[in-house]
């Protein structure tokens, strides 16, 4: 148990993490603490360690249970090279109202609701287990993308904030040469795929009042980013990368034969 309460304090700051028989009322604390706990109580565990209650993130926490691999390539494939090595998609358990601002004390809310799906960061995140499953700690900042349903697609994802979805136009897997040889696109770092048609936009950042700031650019905008600033996903089979707008240099007006 002291292991359990140290990791708690860690991850979210207050043993008050979690709903503990101490928010129950009188008469309830005594019935729970004087009858053996059944499943209808909902006994859980935390790394081995079982805890009074479900936890319950602060802030802009989020407990995310890992989905499996090959469950969440039916539709679409996620990162499938990275995957492999360690799930990025996951369910969401549990999420905290989100964070309030050093500054303004304003709360800025965290869009990640329970049910939902998300894709996040390869190395976002705390690793725990809850009720034996494999989970992952991490933050809304973190999240790239969500969706409700069993599978992504192009419909269902939504770019969280101020990310926005960019269809590649070169595949960022193979380049085919001048001479019609194709390679490997890591042999040639200096063409990595920096250029696109926006397909989704993010609701905006929030700003430090609490209010959002609309993305500059609208779905349908042919746009150029930095170099390295996206993160390379794909949804049915197309190349597609997420990019915060700060992240975009500029639109880009196609001539009308292109």
């Amino acid at each position: 148990m002291k292991i359990t309460c140290l990791t708690l304090l860690c991850l979210f700051g207050s043993s008050r993490a979690w709903t503990g028989a101490s928010k129950l009322p009188r008469a309830t604390q005594t019935s729970l603490n004087s009858a053996e706990p059944t499943m209808a109580q909902g006994v859980h565990t935390l790394d081995g360690e079982e805890i009074r209650g479900p936890v319950q993130p602060l802030g802009n926490n989020i407990l995310v249970r890992v989905k499996d691999t090959l469950t969440a390539t039916e539709g679409g494939v996620l990162l499938p090279d990275q995957s492999k090595e360690r799930p990025t998609e996951g369910l969401v358990v549990a999420s905290g109202p989100g964070k309030i601002h050093p500054f303004t004390a304003v709360r800025i809310r965290n869009p990640i609701k329970e049910g939902m799906s998300v894709l996040y960061g390869k190395f976002d995140g705390r690793a725990v287990t809850y009720d034996d499953d494999q989970c992952q700690i991490i933050k809304d900042d973190n999240c790239l993308l969500y969706y409700e349903g069993v599978t992504m697609n192009l419909k269902n994802v939504v770019p969280v904030r101020d990310y926005v979805l960019i269809e590649l136009y070169e595949d960022p897997e193979t380049l085919l040469t001048s001479s019609g040889v194709v390679i490997a696109s890591q042999v040639m770092a200096e063409n990595v795929p920096c250029e696109g048609v926006v397909v989704k936009v993010g609701e905006g950042r929030m700003a430090s009042n609490g209010e959002l700031t609309p993305p500059q650019v609208e779905v349908g905008d042919s746009v150029k980013f930095k170099d390295y600033a996206g993160n390379d996903i794909k949804i049915d089979g197309k190349a597609y990368s997420l990019v915060k707008m700060v992240d975009i240099l500029g639109t880009v007006t196609l001539s009308e034969e292109s």
